[in-house]
């Protein structure tokens, strides 16, 4: 059923994240209701709101990371291309700084 995905320990390690990220979203709004605040997106938003938003981002910027490998081996003259575990990272410090301040 799920042999059209390249199931490699990153893409997985990114899944379970997304889902313990969506599970503990649920209970933190369960616990707390959520209120509208103003950081630096250009909307005003909800907790909801910022991880759908940083959830997107983090998305585009792994797609961007593995597109763009063979290019960024090239512009730093490396003998491989780089691990796509600094995507990873990246993606999900992006998406703790929206979290946190968007």
């Amino acid at each position: 059923m799920l042999a059209w995905m390249a199931w490699t320990t990153p893409v997985a390690v990114f899944f379970v994240c997304i889902g313990l990220l969506l599970v503990g979203m649920t209970v933190w709004e369960l616990k707390s209701p959520t209120t509208l605040r103003k950081g630096f997106l250009p909307l005003a938003t909800t907790r909801g709101d910022r991880l759908f938003i940083g959830l997107l981002t983090a998305a585009y910027i792994n797609l961007a990371f593995v597109g763009l490998a063979k290019a960024i081996a090239g512009w730093l003259s490396l003998a491989q291309e780089p691990s796509v575990w600094i995507g990873f990272a990246v993606s999900m410090a992006v998406l703790v700084l929206i979290m946190r301040r968007g």
